[in-house]
């Protein structure tokens, strides 16, 4: 079995606070692979352990197979590996397109002309088209950021994240804040990502975890407390019990 992401025993603390406690996560290649629980649960603790946000206290991390653990944020998302958060990190005023476009332009050798207009280069143009199709946001290239809906948002924080062409996509809270047709929208594009790149998520829309995932973790005060199909987690008494309100 081919592993894009692994950790072993890994574990963060603030102090007394355990926020992550000898967590053993295996993502395989080209998969959904979810990471649940009630709030406090460590999952953006562990989001950020992953993606060098935070350092961890004990315990690996390894990325196809190449120990990551002590890597920087800058040189983790380097290797393949992008991330959206819970709160979208767009520009409002600035086009959708030019969104796209700063994204592509961080992995250039041109990033440290961050302010400089960019509309005569034609490969980060025709780029961030493509990027902006395959989101289904082409037809708003020209409009403000700020001007779109909170669902066409996220899904804009989604293509920033496609845009440096990562091998691991983690999306955070994805589906937070969206109803009906939004919730669709962003569940079939998380769905058509996956066929291309591995996904893994943070999401607290259970309906969503279950419809869309490959496998599922589930994580109370840090711990791994299961982990399985969606069908076992579903039938899973220990999950059932913190999801109806019980303690840990």
């Amino acid at each position: 079995m081919a592993y894009s992401l692994e950790t072993i025993s890994l574990s963060k603390n603030f102090g007394a606070l355990q926020a992550v406690l000898n967590v053993n996560l295996r993502v395989s290649q080209g998969t959904i692979h979810s990471v649940i629980g009630p709030n406090g649960a460590g999952k953006t603790t562990l989001f950020n352990l992953l993606t060098g946000f935070l350092s961890p206290s004990a315990g690996r991390i390894v990325l196809g197979g190449r120990d990551i653990t002590r890597f920087p944020a800058h040189k983790i998302s380097r290797l393949g590996v992008s991330r959206s958060f819970q709160i979208t990190s767009i520009f409002p005023q600035l086009s959708v397109r030019e969104n796209i476009r700063i994204a592509l332009q961080a992995r250039t050798s041109m990033s440290y002309r961050f302010l400089r207009s960019l509309s005569r280069d034609d490969e980060l143009e025709v780029h961030s088209r493509e990027v902006l199709v395959k989101v289904g946001l082409e037809d708003k290239e020209d409009l403000p950021a700020s001007n779109l809906s909170h669902g066409e948002k996220r899904i804009l924080d989604i293509g920033i994240g496609l845009a440096t062409s990562p091998q691991l996509l983690l999306l955070d809270e994805p589906a937070s804040g969206l109803v009906g047709d939004e919730i669709v929208r962003v569940t079939d594009l998380i769905k058509a990502i996956s066929r291309q790149m591995t996904v893994v998520l943070v999401e607290h829309n259970i309906d969503v975890v279950l419809a869309i995932s490959d496998r599922i973790t589930v994580l109370c005060y840090g711990e791994v407390i299961a982990e399985g199909s969606p069908y076992e987690i579903q039938h899973n008494s220990n999950v059932q019990e913190v999801y109806l309100g019980a303690s840990c």
